[in-house]
């Protein structure tokens, strides 16, 4: 697989992500909803820290995260470079790619987003370059993340050992394309493991 079509992969994924992001969040306050199916929603939040809502304290905390994230995606970048120079299966090529494609989703986020665009509170829409400039400093922008799917979220039954009776849900974080792109890599790396890293005698 050639690098065109490895950058073309890239530069979609991140049309797509950062479209989406952008129209969120200057569309939608805090915790703004739309309500697709019954398992699926479109629910604004920012996540100041990494996958899952982890985030490390303090202000040298969200710096050290985004100082990560910029060498984790040069790793990555690395790896796909020597993989099309290699001639790899075409399958490790476009999962690198989808992979470094949200990484780099992300990345645009915690970078530049605190500089590009006004606050969002729950009562308030931000604005792409507001006047008395942005909500944060580079390296101190928020990924905005906004689709939930959430599989199951009722009463569990009371036959059930331990937790029958109680409210349950199932699959609750929110997240966005970039993160999708990430997992979506990942998870056909592992599928196709023996295509991706096939063994040489």
């Amino acid at each position: 697989m050639s690098l065109k079509k490895s950058i073309l992969i890239i530069v979609l994924i991140l049309l797509i992500d950062q479209i989406t992001k952008i129209y969120i969040k200057t569309n939608f306050a805090i915790q703004d909803e739309v309500q697709v199916f019954s398992w699926f929603r479109i629910v604004f939040v920012e996540n100041r820290g990494m996958a899952w809502g982890f985030e490390l304290p303090g202000s040298y905390g969200k710096l050290i995260l985004t100082l990560f994230r910029l060498l984790a995606i040069t790793g990555i970048g690395y790896w796909l470079y020597d993989s099309v120079r290699k001639n790899s299966p075409k399958i490790l090529i476009i999962c690198i790619s989808m992979i470094f494609a949200g990484a780099f989703g992300n990345i645009i986020d915690s970078v530049f987003y605190g500089v590009f665009f006004g606050e969002s509170t729950r009562t308030d829409i931000a604005t792409f370059l507001p006047d008395g400039g942005g909500y944060e400093s580079v390296f101190y922008g928020r990924v905005v993340d906004m689709i939930q799917f959430t599989f199951y979220n009722d009463t569990l039954p009371d036959w059930i050992p331990f937790w029958g009776g109680e409210r349950f849900s199932f699959f609750d974080p929110v997240f966005n394309i970039a993160d999708s792109a990430i997992s979506v890599g990942v998870f056909l790396l592992i599928i196709f493991n023996k295509k991706a890293f096939p063994k040489t005698h």
